[in-house]
C-alpha cells in the first residue's frame, strides 16, 4: 500500500494547480512513496491537462460539491495516510511532512489545522472571519468539540479510520462534519497552520455556504442531517 495520499479538489483552478503540486514535490522527501489525486470537478480551463502533466492522477467527478469531491478522492486513494489540500495556494504544503511525523509520533488518528493561527494579510475577509468563528463556536457549543477552526480544508489522517465516520454532507458541510465525527470517535488533535491568499477567482458564497452550513449543524445534532 502506498503510504501517502494527496487528496485536491478543483475546479477551474489551471492558474495555481500546477503550482501546488510542484510545492508538493519539493517538499516532501524523495523517498516517500506518495500519490496526488486530484478530483475535478469539471473544470472548463485546463486544470486536468496542467495536473496530468505534473505527474498527478487526475478523477473526473461529475457531480457537484466540495463534499462529494473528497469522498471520491477518499474512496479512490490508496495510501494509508490521507492529506488535504486546496488547489489556490493558501495551505502550505510544506508542512504535510511534519503533520504526518506528529500523527505517528503523538499517536493520532487525525489532525486538522487552524488558519487563524498565522493568517496571512488579505488571505480572508472579515466576512469570512466572522462566519468562521459563529461555525466553529456553534460546533463547539452543540458537539463538544475543541475546534477554533471548523472549516479548514487541511487534514492529515489515517484512511482506516473512515469506516468509522458517518459522513453524509456532499456539500461545503462535509469540512465541519468530518472534523466533528473524527473528533468524537477516533483521536484528534487540532494543529496551527500559516494561511497564505488564494491564486485564483474566490469560489465561496459567504453568506450561502455560511447559512447552509450553520443550518447543517443544528440538522446533525437532531439527527436530521441528510
Amino acid at each position: 500500500m502506498t503510504r501517502l495520499s494527496i487528496v485536491i479538489p478543483t475546479m477551474n483552478e489551471e492558474r495555481s494547480i500546477g503550482l501546488v503540486i510542484d510545492e508538493i514535490r519539493k517538499n516532501l522527501p524523495a523517498s516517500l512513496d506518495y500519490e496526488i489525486l486530484v478530483i475535478d470537478t469539471d473544470s472548463k480551463d485546463k486544470t486536468r491537462e496542467i495536473a496530468a502533466s505534473k505527474g498527478a492522477k487526475v478523477i473526473g467527478e461529475p457531480r457537484r460539491g466540495y463534499g462529494r469531491a473528497y469522498k471520491t478522492g477518499f474512496e479512490r486513494a490508496s495510501g494509508e495516510i490521507i492529506a488535504t489540500l486546496d488547489a489556490d495556494m493558501t495551505y502550505p504544503a510544506d508542512r504535510i511532512a511534519d503533520l504526518m511525523g506528529s500523527l505517528d509520533s503523538e499517536k493520532l488518528d487525525f489532525i486538522t489545522t487552524n488558519r487563524f493561527a498565522e493568517l496571512q494579510p488579505g488571505a480572508m475577509r472579515g466576512v469570512h472571519r466572522f462566519g468562521n468563528w459563529v461555525l466553529s463556536a456553534t460546533a463547539r457549543a452543540l458537539f463538544r468539540v475543541k475546534l477554533r477552526d471548523s472549516q479548514s480544508g487541511m487534514w492529515v489522517f489515517r484512511k482506516s479510520i473512515l469506516p468509522k465516520l458517518n459522513i453524509v454532507s456532499d456539500g461545503m458541510a462535509m469540512s465541519e462534519e468530518l472534523k466533528i465525527e473524527a473528533f468524537r470517535k477516533t483521536k484528534a488533535e487540532e494543529f496551527p497552520i500559516k494561511y497564505s491568499p488564494r491564486i485564483g477567482e474566490v469560489k465561496l458564497n459567504s453568506w450561502g455556504d455560511g447559512t447552509r452550513n450553520l443550518r447543517f449543524l443544528f440538522s446533525k445534532k437532531l439527527g436530521r442531517a441528510r
